[in-house]
């Protein structure tokens, strides 16, 4: 019986596929789309997790003189023979990430730069013995070996010295595979010396693939596009690939073919519905994908429970501190604009493709929002529901795990802008251990008045409720002293909110409906039936609480009604 491939969670090697057996989505016909249609300098922009480095790595260990061609073996660029001739292994490559290049301070930032660029001279020390390069040439490369970057200089023309004296010493250009080359300006963005950091990385830039007679071709990904009269200044032949372009689509992400083959060989192709509303939508170019990280975190969890539920893995995986600006720094119609999204309903907004940081600290509100929407879009938070109209897009969220972002966020601020009524939210509070249904609804209208609400469109009405379930239980979590659970139900989400108060001994039962056109009392009377047939309050009463309050509360846009079970 043939042993079944291991999932490559975090996997950026493409050698340890073969040798560790992992299960590979065969992307190999990037390297002949490359190959095909470069330019000198090509950048790739794609949100995080969508196999950037990977494919980086696949460059690198095709192209690289010494290559294993047994890595390739059966895949699709195997069967391009004349491509294979002459390209497989015939460079020297140069393969630098910059994904860890951050500090507090640009010197620390600095530092890590220069060793990031030593450890992969590192991998050329032989080339101090070549009998090609002059004693000249090999005292400059010896100094990239010994971190020797105190001038300025040496650092900045560190790559462009790599590509010469590979160059010279296999008589060959060289290739130039620089990842995540953003990362660096983000973080300076974040700790104040963005300035210091965009003319590093444009001085090392330049010098590496400007007018560089060594320079075969380069790669460059990151998720933003930077302004190119930032940093790829002069550049000639410089093509970008970004989400838009139709060509290299489907290259980053995966297809609807490729994850129903990956269900199908783990025995899961029942979960292709739920891994289609969770993880697709990304609209690249003219090809839907799908977010990989997503559908081999959530493959491998069906490996081991065919039951297992859906769950946010891509969002587990950074601070989505970009959403919070959006809400802290909204506008009104912003609200209503994230209302539609989270509806499914699209919103037209210009998207500007090169931006600079400091864009998104423009003092003009109107500029810093395009460039807020359009980082989202480079992002992955938005993405285009149909071709765009030059740089007018029509936006919309793309799955069910990205939409919980927007929800999760909106309920933080939330409880954060409510949190500050310091009396209505304890008159609230008081309201609910009290039994008092009428001032529960006056208050929580009052409340909703102020929030981002979900809209009246063709979304599942439980989503709809859970939006609303999860504002409820943001607002009554605050409350240190109180027990705020709330029971999950798999495929449809929060079902009840069980309040313990355990001072006092007393227990709350709400349960929470979306009022469809607004039919609040029957969508009440629902409620309150769903909380007797299914005896929610029993385990109250199995924990002690002598007093048990029961809600029905249906909510619609931003209004909702209360009523008190008996």
């Amino acid at each position: 019986m043939a042993v079944m491939k291991k999932l490559p969670i975090g996997v950026e090697f493409f050698r340890d596929f073969k040798s560790e057996h992992f299960y590979y989505v065969d992307k190999t016909g990037f390297i002949a789309e490359l190959l095909r249609t470069r330019g000198s300098v090509n950048l790739f922009t794609r949100p995080r997790r969508f196999g950037k480095s990977l494919n980086m790595d696949m460059l690198k260990s095709f192209f690289e003189i010494g290559a294993d061609a047994s890595l390739f073996e059966g895949l699709e660029i195997s069967r391009e023979k004349e491509l294979w001739e002459r390209h497989m292994g015939k460079y020297p490559v140069i393969s630098i990430s910059l994904k860890d290049v951050e500090g507090e301070n640009f010197q620390a930032a600095y530092d890590l730069l220069g060793a990031r660029i030593s450890e992969e001279a590192e991998r050329f020390g032989f080339l101090l013995e070549s009998n090609r390069l002059t004693s000249s040439q090999k005292a400059k490369f010896r100094k990239l070996l010994d971190e020797e970057f105190e001038k300025n200089s040496v650092l900045y023309g560190s790559i462009r010295l790599m590509t010469e004296v590979l160059g010279k010493h296999y008589d060959s250009k060289v290739l130039v595979l620089i990842d995540e080359y953003d990362v660096p300006l983000d973080k300076a963005h974040q700790a104040g010396y963005y300035p210091q950091m965009i003319q590093l990385i444009r001085s090392l830039f330049s010098q590496a693939l400007k007018t560089n007679v060594n320079l075969y071709f380069a790669v460059i990904t990151g998720c933003l596009q930077i302004a190119k009269e930032s940093i790829f200044t002069g550049l000639n032949n410089f093509k970008v690939r970004s989400v838009s372009n139709t060509d290299y689509a489907e290259y980053f992400g995966f297809t609807d073919m490729e994850v129903k083959e990956m269900l199908r060989y783990y025995g899961a192709e029942k979960c292709f519905p739920a891994m289609k509303e969770w993880y697709d939508g990304y609209h690249f170019g003219n090809v839907d994908v799908y977010c990989p990280w997503d559908v081999i975190s959530q493959c491998d969890m069906l490996r081991v429970s065919k039951d297992a539920a859906m769950e946010p893995h891509w969002a587990n995986s950074s601070s989505n501190a970009i959403i919070q600006d959006i809400l802290k720094n909204a506008a009104e119609s912003t609200k209503a604009e994230i209302e539609m999204l989270i509806s499914g309903e699209c919103i037209e907004k210009e998207i500007i493709p090169e931006l600079t940081y400091t864009d998104l600290d423009s003092s003009d509100i109107k500029k810093r929002q395009t460039y807020l929407w359009s980082v989202l879009y480079a992002a992955g938070y938005l993405t285009d529901k149909e071709k765009p109209n030059g740089r007018i897009h029509r936006l919309v969220i793309p799955n069910r795990e990205i939409r919980g972002i927007y929800e999760d966020k909106i309920r933080s601020w939330f409880e954060g802008e409510i949190t500050k009524k310091t009396e209505q939210w304890r008159q609230f509070c008081a309201a609910i251990k009290g039994g008092d249904a009428e001032s529960v609804q006056t208050l929580f209208n009052e409340f909703l008045a102020d929030s981002i609400s979900i809209r009246d469109t063709a979304v599942k009405s439980e989503r709809k409720e859970n939006f609303y379930h999860g504002l409820l239980l943001g607002l009554l979590n605050v409350e240190s002293s109180w027990v705020a659970k709330s029971n999950i139900e798999s495929g449809i989400g929060y079902t009840d909110i069980k309040i313990i108060v355990p001072a006092e001994k007393i227990g709350c039962i709400i349960e929470v409906k979306y009022a469809e056109n607004g039919a609040f009392d029957a969508a009440c009377r629902k409620a309150i039936k769903q909380i007797e047939d299914c005896g929610y309050s029993v385990s109250l009463r199995k924990e002690g609480m002598e007093t048990i309050h029961k809600y029905g509360i249906a909510c619609y846009k931003k209004s909702c009604k209360v009523i008190y079970g008996q």
